[in-house]
């Protein structure tokens, strides 16, 4: 059975960057993946978000997109381990590459490497019309220049920007103590 929200711990990580579970399961419901969907997850890192977006489109195509030549690997292994063959791994660094591949549906967007605007630039053209861009950052300075972008092009797109805090609690002796995990940033583009 296909389900959202896979257990962090069930993906194979070693030290590559990954989505974790509740990051995952907010930015694929703000995706709304159709099962026949084309996604571009750049910037795939562990492939985590590449391998739920396959189980929710099986029918699709994922193409994930990953500069690190680790996480290339990890993300192979895990299409692997979840029997996920619709994920197709790209070894490139962003924008590159985007310019051969199918209009797109959904595209996630994990991991810019510096190069935001370019890859807003190389996916604008690709993107199905009501088509959205899932945007996950972890620093201010990504989100501004997001948003920056989407406001220079509102004639393409209307977003909305979310921000996600979780803390777990962890057991200490006796005691439960909250552990807070760093805040992202979820921003929602959709293509008009």
């Amino acid at each position: 059975m296909n389900y959202l929200g896979i257990d962090d711990d069930a993906f194979i990580r070693n030290n590559v960057p990954m989505t974790k579970q509740e990051i995952r399961i907010l930015s694929l419901v703000k995706a709304r993946i159709k099962p026949d969907a084309v996604i571009y997850d750049i910037g795939a890192g562990t492939g985590s978000l590449s391998v739920e977006a396959a189980r929710l489109a099986p029918q699709g195509t994922v193409y994930a997109l990953e500069r690190n030549a680790e996480g290339v690997g990890l993300i192979r292994a895990n299409a692997a381990n979840f029997a996920v063959p619709n994920v197709k791994v790209i070894e490139t660094e962003a924008p590159a590459g985007i310019e051969r591949l199918p209009d797109a549906d959904t595209v996630l967007i994990g991991g810019s490497g510096s190069k935001l605007e370019g890859i807003l630039d190389a996916v604008t053209p690709k993107l199905k019309p009501d088509g959205r861009i899932v945007l996950n950052c972890i620093t201010v300075q990504t989100l501004m220049q997001c948003i920056d972008y989407m406001r220079g092009h509102s004639d393409s797109y209307v977003y909305e920007a979310i921000q996600v805090q979780v803390t777990r609690l962890q057991q200490l002796g006796p005691y439960d103590m909250a552990k807070a995990a760093n805040p992202i940033y979820i921003v929602t583009c959709c293509k008009k």
